[in-house]
């Protein structure tokens, strides 16, 4: 992997400022995704969200002690094993149902606060629009067709049971989409008609990149210094009113779990699930406690009043998937 790195950054290429995107330039590009068109190159906290709401908190907790593992596996052996790791752990049993409701309910709101406003400047602008990409297809295709405007995603194609309709963790031929099977993806894609653009931010990247009329390379030498989990710190993220859809998204995380993020929230667990017992418990034994126990109950409005004969009550509809919502709305009401 060292020796591939060094050999990467012997190659000269144009930066993406420099790079003249105008007039026939524009007619068809192929983009990497992680580092490229996002501004982190770690697909990681990805894997985990699909782990967490398609799986459970068990499945994410051993995606997350398997990072190390993973991590040694795409410095040491290869990026394809580390996906392949991440794609085991994550998908393995889960009804393609479930990951495809994630997939365009939860990842975009991630996906779309690490868009790399440069990369999508060029990518957009082209007429017919292609992702090349590790990740599998099933996770990446909603947000790339819906927010981003691409046309087609070309990524690795996960293995389903035909009778459960459930992913068996394996991946179908032939195999993770790096190095020459991106070349190939885009080949087979393309025909004779070469992109014109070819935009991506590692070595795996140059085969397909080789075939592209015009390359663009992004920050190649922080790139091979940040491993596994490096990102741009002079990337800027594209404002989310720039994307081509609405962002509506229904999640239980707030932060995008990186590795660390994760770490703290399993740590942090069992604690909160203590707090969130007593906040809820004592508020019903002594009313108004909820203060002293660090919680902040803000009321816009007049709450209405309780239903009385002749005035009927009314229904409170909670979309959020946790049970402590209609609780905190009975404290707002006074009902509790």
């Amino acid at each position: 992997m060292a020796k591939t790195a060094t050999a990467a950054a012997s190659v000269r290429f144009p930066s993406i400022e420099k790079c003249d995107t105008s007039g026939e330039n524009r007619q068809a590009i192929a983009a990497d995704l992680d580092g490229t068109l996002l501004i982190s190159r770690s697909s990681f906290p990805y894997f985990m969200l699909v782990a967490i709401e398609a799986g459970s908190l068990l499945r994410g907790l051993i995606l997350l002690l398997s990072f190390p593992i993973i991590a040694i596996a795409y410095v040491f052996v290869s990026e394809a094993l580390a996906i392949q790791m991440l794609i085991y752990i994550s998908f393995s049993g889960l009804k393609v149902r479930d990951i495809e409701l994630v997939s365009r309910a939860v990842l975009p709101r991630f996906y779309a606060s690490d868009v790399r406003a440069e990369s999508y400047e060029v990518f957009e602008k082209c007429k017919r629009k292609v992702i090349i990409t590790a990740n599998p297809t099933i996770m990446v295709e909603p947000f790339v067709k819906e927010f981003l405007g691409g046309d087609k995603v070309i990524g690795t194609e996960i293995e389903v049971d035909p009778k459960t309709r459930k992913a068996t963790g394996y991946v179908k031929k032939p195999g993770v989409l790096v190095g020459k099977w991106k070349k190939l993806g885009v080949l087979k894609e393309f025909g004779e008609e070469k992109p014109d653009i070819g935009i991506g931010d590692r070595a795996s990247d140059h085969d397909f990149m080789s075939i592209c009329k015009l390359i663009i390379f992004l920050d190649l030498v922080h790139h091979f210094q940040g491993g596994l989990y490096g990102t741009s710190e002079t990337a800027k993220p594209l404002p989310l009113d720039r994307l081509k859809s609405r962002l509506i998204f229904l999640t239980r995380l707030v932060q995008r779990p990186t590795p660390l993020n994760a770490l703290i929230t399993y740590i942090w667990l069992p604690f909160g699930f203590l707090l969130s017992l007593i906040r809820v418990y004592l508020e019903r034994i002594v009313r108004y406690t909820y203060p002293m126990l660090g919680i902040n109950l803000v009321i816009k409005g007049n709450p209405p009043p309780p239903p009385s004969p002749g005035s009927p009550g009314n229904l409170y509809v909670c979309n959020h998937r946790t049970a402590l919502d209609p609780i905190v709305i009975a404290i707002a009401l006074g009902h509790v």
